[in-house]
């Protein structure tokens, strides 16, 4: 029973909502607070409080919350264990930009041949994705950065993808086949959140040839990034499979970057190298890597 409990505990912090934690897991909302009271009342301390993003863990929540999802990661792999993997839950950390353009269609196919593994997807910064690989709150994570390495994570690159700076049709560097950075120096720059890896890597290159950065608008969101290019209110710098159909329609241009800027990154799938692999988590590790 208390590990039911700890699912609940899990699923309201992740959502942040009591209404949509209920949702989620099936229950009444009525159900979910009397679990996370019998909570509480079990460990002797609050362990979730409303703020302006909603309900978050306290102090005491915090830290439950690291052991709960090692204690519920223990239970699925021993579900697995017994089942050969043809049931149970399966938990991918992923890069919002991942979760969106690049797991759908691979996850699409692969419930086909398991339907009977419940999958979730927790979006979050790379830190925050290989913290929750390593604590086993995730089994898998997906980053998007230059090759990564771990002596106790297993990395395996999926495949290479150029980054490019993105105008609108109508931007002066738009007929460019290539830009240099130092064309830059005066542009208003759109980018994603300072824990993004690329926006880190153009700043610090930006930075070394002695500019200063002209970061006007920020967005947690890549939908925001685009509508802002395509209102000219500045340039971006995305992964190319972030705007292939943007690009199709002709409602935005990507241009390389001559310095080699938007090269060396991967899309990279990682895991704990002690995990012990189901079959189906193996063809999950084959499936991320079609296409190659």
């Amino acid at each position: 029973m208390e590990l039911t409990y700890l699912r609940t505990f899990c699923e309201v912090a992740a959502s942040g909502s009591l209404t949509r934690a209920a949702e989620n897991l099936g229950y009444a909302q009525s159900s979910v607070t009397a679990q996370i009271a019998k909570l509480e009342e079990m460990y002797g301390a609050k362990l979730l409080e409303r703020s302006g993003r909603g309900m978050v863990p306290t102090f005491a929540g915090r830290t439950l919350l690291q052991y709960a999802g090692q204690m519920l990661a223990l239970r699925e792999e021993a579900k697995e264990m017994i089942s050969d993997g043809q049931a149970g839950e399966l938990t991918i950390g992923s890069i919002e930009t991942l979760a969106a353009y690049f797991l759908p269609q691979r996850l699409h196919h692969y419930r086909k041949q398991y339907p009977d593994i419940r999958m979730r997807v927790l979006p979050g910064s790379e830190s925050d994705i290989i913290a929750a690989v390593r604590n086993k709150s995730a089994d898998f994570g997906l980053i998007f950065d230059m090759p990564y390495a771990s002596d106790e994570l297993q990395v395996l690159a999926l495949q290479p993808e150029e980054l490019f700076i993105i105008v609108d049709p109508g931007h002066p560097l738009a007929g460019r086949d290539s830009v240099e950075l130092s064309m830059l120096a005066a542009e208003p720059l759109v980018l994603t959140e300072d824990t993004c890896t690329y926006r880190n890597l153009l700043l610090q290159k930006m930075r070394g040839l002695g500019m200063t950065p002209r970061v006007e608008l920020e967005f947690g969101n890549l939908e925001g990034i685009k509508q802002a290019v395509k209102h000219e209110w500045g340039v971006a710098f995305l992964p190319g499979y972030t705007i292939l159909e943007e690009l199709r329609r002709g409602e935005l241009k990507a241009i390389p970057v001559s310095e080699d800027g938007g090269k060396g990154f991967f899309i990279q799938l990682i895991y704990r190298k002690d995990r012990w692999l189901s079959s189906s988590f193996k063809r999950f590790i084959e499936m991320m890597q079609v296409g190659r």
